[in-house]
């Protein structure tokens, strides 16, 4: 696919031959018109490949594809253009490569391995990427209009989506015509009357996937994107628009938080880029997708998701062009007014794939490795998420929250790729190996992890609760902070040693936990929760906490407190269903600040910790308290 619209391969306008070939580096001759990001095809299977770097008569080209087999003396053809993704209807619910192959049509016509040189089903141009299905299309202008780039001419029903035609960036003049009608992807619509010629205008058009698309205005953030999990939305949440990085090790739940997002996420596209992770993951994430419900609409969630997938067995040159197509796909959608959410799994394997090719150039390394332009390659990419106001009329506001996944080699934040991440994001949800290990998911460490969004979204926030969110937010991180300094000391000299007063405040910490952040991402119930039931929960865990403060300096003893019958219902308050849920939590937390002591301290038949659903009391061993770290 050629920046000009032509498929790859089609006219060459130049070709030479190999000279040197090193895994997926070639270095070739006898291509002078050749430009830096050109596309390439090289050998007799026409393997697709890229110019990285010019020297006089001989260019070095990087190949998306397995190079065994090419030998010295292969041909080379030039295309003319820079590797391009085909934009149109079709991209929602289709499962593609990092190349933009079908994966899904090629698999139902039997090819289970891709073959050499593959790029499409038919063509290569946007049928074979988008298939070639009729979309029934109805004119939004008429002839003799004025338009422009990013205007809007018609639509087009993409599943639960209205699927909104652009005219291309770069096309302004008049229309000389646009007829409603059925069309495929590659079938003139109409054209437009330019200064330099006609123009024809299609259902799809092409654009360098390394080449931002164009907006008229950046926005600032000022409303969350609402994920349903109560530790991002509650304690660290991401401004719709904005930028977070998931580091973790291996098993913490990355992959998990990503497909929880990708489900409950307030976001209209989804865009899923599975870049260089372990096969069986993908193929588990390719199987589940199409059967997952959307909660939005009720419909299968394929339907407005687009899966990118470039598996670890992959050429690794490919594994940087799929996070690039990743992004075009969605800002495409976001010039058309959409809310996208593009998740990343994982940028530490794109980082890698940096990396192996920066040493088949035999470039200076920079730390551990990595090539010394890591940093400016992942600003480049991060930057171009946002809330912006999209060229074109009518006038519409579209957004890219963009979320990515590291993989920390023995989940080490120092290394490169976490450093460089943290000075690009506005979201860090750091996970916690001892989190994991106790199973406590989300991972998301309180200790490490933050929010640079927190002022920007106070005032929506507060609005869509009713309540002081940026307050309550304060007290419950405050009390994390402070649980983790008692259970240290609680490590040394036990729980016996603790003033009533601090024991009392591990046990609303442990409420705090297992009521409000603790949650189950394969519960029906609890995978996801509106966000005015998560601020209730929350005041009804901060109203346990007044209570049992109060009763303290009245001179129950805590034993006796914990013993009420309202802290049994808040463990229980995650699971409750029924409508006027926020009514039931809003007076159970009335009930909750003037909590009394039950009388009655009789053996429990099950005297188990403070906080769990027996209610007794214990001491905190030390290696619960390490666990909890």
């Amino acid at each position: 696919m050629t920046g000009d619209g032509r498929p790859v391969g089609a006219e060459p306008k130049a070709s030479g031959r190999v000279i040197a070939a090193a895994g997926p580096v070639i270095r070739a001759t006898g291509l002078p018109a050749i430009s830096l990001g050109d596309v390439v095809r090289v050998g007799p299977a026409r393997l697709l490949g890229e110019v990285i770097h010019l020297d006089r008569d001989e260019v070095t080209l990087q190949v998306y594809e397995e190079t065994a087999g090419i030998a010295v003396g292969d041909p080379v053809e030039a295309t003319g253009g820079p590797l391009s993704a085909w934009l149109g209807p079709g991209l929602l619910g289709s499962i593609l490569d990092g190349l933009q192959r079908p994966l899904d049509r090629l698999a139902a016509a039997g090819t289970w391995m891709l073959r050499p040189g593959a790029a499409g089903t038919t063509s290569e141009g946007p049928i074979g990427t988008l298939g070639d299905r009729t979309w029934r299309f109805a004119a939004r202008c008429r002839p003799d209009e004025e338009v422009g780039p990013g205007d809007i001419v018609g639509y087009v029903a993409e599943g639960p989506l209205e699927h909104r035609i652009l005219v291309p960036p770069g096309v302004t003049g008049r229309l000389v015509a646009l007829e409603d009608g059925d069309y495929q992807v590659d079938a003139d619509i109409g054209s437009v009357a330019t200064s330099t010629g006609d123009v024809a205008l299609r259902l799809a058009h092409a654009w360098p996937v390394r080449r931002p698309r164009p907006v008229a205005r950046r926005l600032a953030p000022d409303r969350p994107l609402v994920t349903g999990q109560r530790v991002i939305d509650l304690l660290y949440p991401l401004a719709r628009g904005g930028t977070a990085v998931i580091p973790g090790g291996f098993g913490t739940g990355k992959t998990v938080v990503e497909q929880q997002l990708a489900r409950w996420a307030d976001a209209e596209v989804v865009v899923y880029v599975g870049c260089g992770e372990r096969g069986n993951e993908i193929a588990e994430l390719l199987a589940t997708f199409p059967e997952l419900s959307d909660p939005r609409t009720g419909r299968p969630l394929i339907e407005r998701t687009t899966l990118i997938a470039n598996t670890s067995n992959m050429p690794v040159a490919a594994r940087e062009a799929s996070v690039q197509l990743g992004m075009t796909i969605a800002e495409y959608y976001r010039d058309q007014g959409r809310a996208v959410a593009l998740l990343a799994d994982s940028t530490s394997r794109w980082a890698e794939a940096l990396r192996e090719i920066s040493g088949r150039l035999e470039e200076l390394p920079g730390e551990e490795g990595f090539p010394a332009y890591l940093a400016s390659r992942l600003a480049a990419f991060y930057e171009r998420a946002g809330s912006v106001g999209a060229i074109g009329s009518p006038e519409r506001e579209g957004s890219i929250t963009l979320v990515g996944a590291v993989s920390p080699p023995g989940g080490d934040f120092s290394e490169p790729v976490t450093q460089a991440s943290l000075r690009l994001a506005g979201t860090f949800w750091a996970l916690d190996t001892g989190l994991a290990h106790a199973r406590h998911f989300p991972a998301i460490g309180w200790t490490q992890s933050y929010s640079l969004y927190v002022d920007q979204l106070a005032p929506w926030m507060a609005q869509a609760v009713g309540g002081p969110w940026s307050d309550s937010r304060s007290v419950a991180i405050e009390l994390l902070a402070r649980e983790k300094t008692l259970l240290d000391v609680v490590a040394l000299v036990g729980a016996d040693a603790l003033p009533d007063r601090d024991r009392g405040l591990l046990e609303v910490a442990r409420l705090l936990r297992e009521v409000v952040l603790q949650q189950h991402a394969f519960d029906p119930i609890d995978a996801a929760r509106p966000l005015d039931v998560q601020f209730a929960l929350l005041e009804a865990v901060l109203a346990a906490r007044t209570g049992i403060l109060a009763g303290l300096e009245r001179g129950a003893g805590l034993e006796a407190l914990v013993r009420a019958p309202e802290l049994a219902e808040l463990r229980a308050a995650k699971r409750w269903t029924e409508p006027g849920l926020v009514e039931r939590l809003s007076d159970l937390a009335v009930r909750l600040a003037r909590l009394q002591p039950v009388a009655d301290l009789a053996p429990l038949a099950d005297a188990s910790a403070l906080g769990t659903g027996g209610g007794g009391a214990r001491a905190v061993e030390p290696d619960e308290a390490e666990a909890v770290r």
